[in-house]
């Protein structure tokens, strides 16, 4: 009898505080509508490889451009390619480069937004100076041209997209630290003799915590979107490797002769991935800050 209760406890523990996140109005309803989108698309990748009917690299398993029907569901591309189990594979390269990319944003831009923003003066305007210049290009170019000086493959891809994001971390971490340091009891453990690495580690660090959360979700869905551009003019990965940014580009090419099919499904996969995290982000926003719950 007492096993249903330590399980519920670990459930509760795991996800804390998921089941009351729908009786937070507006809000708390996008966040779960975001995590159901997201959990139900990587769930889906992750088990593609027992699901998946056919091999997503294999060509010829059936006439080339049949459309959709009993067979393949989601019809065949130009290769004789089952577009189903391609669009079932498709998100691990997109999910993988996404992962990572905010991954490094946040081992570089967090650290960079807390020392620079504590430190102030001189170390401050020169960090400034740097993320100020980042941002000043256009993401998707600047990344387009990191991405071609690095070549192809999953890690320069999130190089790429890393090196245009780390200044959104950098300049939302700062502002939080800007008035989280002005704050009594930071004041009181400097008057204490506490050491800044305590006192950012302690004090600072737990409560831009929040707000690494939402910039992180929503750092995601840029994340994708960034990446299927890259893949869409040829600097993703390989051709034979299943992914909805290179079916994007296969599916632009065959749309003129009237096959839909090809671009259409994968591109759908990456607005549904693409909005689960923005609705993640915009709910978490939105709870995390009490002048728009207002």
């Amino acid at each position: 009898m007492e096993k249903p209760k330590v399980r519920k406890g670990m459930l509760s523990s795991i996800i804390p505080g998921l089941s009351s996140l729908s009786q937070r109005g507006l809000a708390g309803w996008l966040v779960v509508l975001g995590f159901t989108m997201v959990v139900s698309i990587v769930t889906i990748t992750a088990i593609s490889p027992w699901v998946a009917p056919y091999d997503p690299s294999a060509i010829n398993v059936g006439t080339p451009l049949m459309s959709p029907n009993s067979q393949f569901l989601f019809g065949t591309n130009d290769l004789g390619q089952d577009v189903f189990s391609r669009v079932l594979s498709g998100g691990g390269i997109m999910l993988e480069v996404s992962i990572l990319s905010v991954i490094i944003c946040l081992l570089v831009g967090v650290p960079l937004g807390l020392f620079s923003s504590y430190a102030g003066g001189v170390v401050d305007r020169f960090f400034c100076l740097i993320m100020d210049s980042i941002y000043a290009f256009p993401g998707l170019v600047l990344a387009i041209a990191i991405a071609a000086m690095l070549g192809r493959g999953v890690t320069n891809m999130a190089l790429s997209i890393a090196v245009v994001y780390v200044p959104s971390y950098f300049r939302v971490i700062r502002s939080q630290v800007l008035s989280i340091k002005e704050m009594p009891y930071v004041e009181a453990a400097n008057a204490a003799g506490a050491k800044g690495r305590t006192i950012l580690s302690r004090y600072v660090f737990p409560n831009v915590v929040p707000s690494i959360v939402v910039i992180a979700t929503v750092n995601f869905a840029d994340a994708i979107l960034t990446a299927a551009g890259l893949t869409f003019i040829g600097l993703g990965v390989s051709a034979n490797i299943p992914d909805w940014g290179w079916d994007l580009t296969n599916g632009r090419r065959l749309l003129s002769s009237g096959t839909w099919w090809v671009i259409t499904f994968p591109g759908l996969m990456i607005i549904l991935l693409a909005l689960g995290f923005t609705l993640m982000g915009e709910g978490l926003s939105e709870m995390a800050n009490p002048r728009l719950r207002e």
